[in-house]
């Protein structure tokens, strides 16, 4: 109700703004009558005192009266546009008041409070501590086991047997895990996996725990069900860098309706990401659009950039000697640091060269690099954390 008065009350001032405008005011436009019938009074004392000869009162009243006869005309055609007047004002309130309340039906929520931006997200986060556990949202997935390996189906079902007597052999429900996944029985798998964690105990490392909730994540279709967000808790709480579990926080919180977060996490895991990550293809196909739902539109060019050698780079130096493994990577580092000096880059590259002056050891040129950095990119927040991550890897930042 106090949203229709607000509303009723602001398109009636803005319909008294737009008769001000109309209005014509009568002291302004309307010539004073009374003031020309006086002026003829006068003339009839002034003569009558001999102020004013015959001839010039004559003179005088001729054209007091010419003046008087058009302030009478001008008074008529005052009071015969009034009614237009009015016509005009009806013609502009009307479909303003009209417009307005048709737009708000038809775009608006009518009966709905007022959702502060406090408030939607408090709601949002109730809305995912209740939302349906790992039984609910693999009851509605689709059986996906491939039947079609018979040897390995039977070998599958002569593991478990062997580990009903033997519950606490840690390889075989390892092997247990790799073989149920491999049929794509991922149920299975991650109750094989949560055995597995129990045998390690606090030896359980967070790339274990990354491990259960993405067999989770994957029986429950993707979805991130409350009991996966504990145990990507758990991964991200013993191994803060694993790229498995800060991926699949990020997909929890796009799903849950928090593309601020999602964004966050992802955009930073890119900027310590190698190119080779198997998580970059699938945040890169989500992530535009998750920025735009974030409130910060931002293009997949103008991302931070994964850093250090892909595994093909890492790979080719293998059968180098350790000689020619530093001059490849002098030279590629001597590239990079001659296109920052000519062309400019972002914080990425910037960070990159950073990490790879501090591999080599030259850690007064990572300083160095790492202080210019900070003086070109001192506005941006963002890009300040990024160079910031690559001088503690350099082990250059103070």
């Amino acid at each position: 109700m106090l949203f229709w008065i607000v509303a009723g009350l602001l398109l009636a001032l803005s319909v008294v703004f737009v008769a001000g405008a109309l209005r014509i005011r009568s002291d302004d436009a309307r010539p004073d009558v009374a003031v020309y019938r006086d002026q003829l009074k006068e003339l009839d004392r002034d003569r009558a005192r001999g102020t004013l000869s015959s001839e010039e009162a004559e003179a005088a009243r001729a054209e007091v009266a010419r003046r008087l006869l058009a302030a009478d005309q001008q008074t008529a055609r005052i009071s015969h546009g009034s009614g237009n007047k009015y016509i005009g004002l009806a013609l502009i309130a009307v479909p303003v008041i009209g417009i307005s309340l048709w737009t708000y039906l038809a775009l608006g929520a009518p009966g709905y409070p007022d959702l502060p931006l406090q408030g939607r997200i408090a709601q949002i986060e109730a809305n995912r501590a209740d939302r349906p556990d790992q039984a609910t949202a693999e009851a509605a997935v689709p059986d996906m086991i491939d039947d079609s390996r018979d040897d390995i189906i039977e070998m599958s079902a002569k593991l478990k047997e062997v580990l009903l007597e033997r519950p606490d052999d840690l390889q075989g429900w390892q092997l247990a895990v790799q073989t149920q996944s491999g049929l794509n029985d991922m149920e299975s798998a991650w109750r094989s996996q949560n055995r597995v964690l129990a045998i390690m105990g606090d030896e359980a490392r967070g790339a274990d725990f990354a491990l259960l909730a993405e067999l989770m994540i994957l029986a429950a279709d993707g979805y991130v069900s409350p009991q996966a967000e504990t145990a990507l808790a758990e991964a991200v709480r013993r191994d803060p860098r694993n790229g498995t579990a800060r991926y699949y926080a990020g997909a929890m919180y796009a799903q849950g309706g928090r593309p601020d977060r999602a964004f966050t996490i992802w955009r930073s895991l890119i900027a310590d990401s190698t190119p080779d990550a198997p998580w970059l293809a699938p945040i890169y196909a989500q992530i535009e659009r998750v920025s735009v739902l974030a409130g910060d539109p931002t293009p997949i060019d103008e991302l931070p950039q994964p850093l250090g050698p892909s595994s093909d780079d890492i790979a080719a130096s293998q059968d180098l000697t350790p000689e020619q493994r530093v001059e490849m990577i002098g030279n590629m580092v001597q590239g990079l640091s001659e296109r920052l000096a000519t062309e400019g880059g972002s914080a990425a590259d910037w960070a990159r060269l950073i990490t790879s002056y501090g591999v080599l050891g030259r850690t007064d040129d990572a300083f160095a690099i790492y202080e210019e950095a900070k003086t070109v990119f001192a506005s941006d927040p963002d890009a300040l954390d990024t160079l910031a991550r690559a001088a503690d890897r350099a082990g250059v930042n103070p």
